[in-house]
């Protein structure tokens, strides 16, 4: 692989920070699927239900719109959760054109067990990166969205 530029895209994989956050994300949704493996969750999986913990019922929208993803991709990955139990979807009571998500006492019971995995891959993580980076990897993370 190695740093060269590609003569046609000009781009230096060395320094394209598009290309080193892409890769460093696909690392850590590794770590986390093997870690939640054992409950059965991906990491994407347990971020949707961390984020319903947090919010409440919701709609699809407000959802995609706290995870900083699309509609159509958080409908997908709420299907598994559905099929699982983890998550019901119903017609908003106040507009029955809206469907709100919420987590269901599965879905409770599933975060429960996948918390302290998350905890011991955090800190796995974290140790990696060493004392202060964590916050400040972060804080520069924040500062792109």
């Amino acid at each position: 692989m190695g740093n060269r530029q590609s003569a046609v895209t000009g781009v230096d994989r060395a320094t394209c920070l598009c290309f080193h956050a892409q890769r460093a994300a696909r690392s850590l949704a590794r770590r986390f699927d093997e870690a939640f493996r054992p409950v059965g969750l991906t990491n994407g999986q347990y971020s949707l239900l961390v984020a319903l913990n947090q919010t409440g019922p919701v709609s699809i929208g407000g959802l995609a719109e706290a995870l900083g993803m699309d509609r159509t991709t958080i409908t997908a990955a709420l299907k598994p959760l559905t099929r699982q139990g983890r998550v019901s979807i119903a017609a908003d009571p106040a507009d029955k054109r809206n469907r709100r998500v919420a987590l269901t006492k599965i879905g409770h019971a599933a975060l429960a067990a996948a918390r302290p995995l998350w905890q011991a891959t955090h800190r796995e993580i974290e140790k990696l990166l060493g004392p202060a980076a964590p916050d400040r990897l972060r804080e520069d993370l924040r500062a792109l969205f």
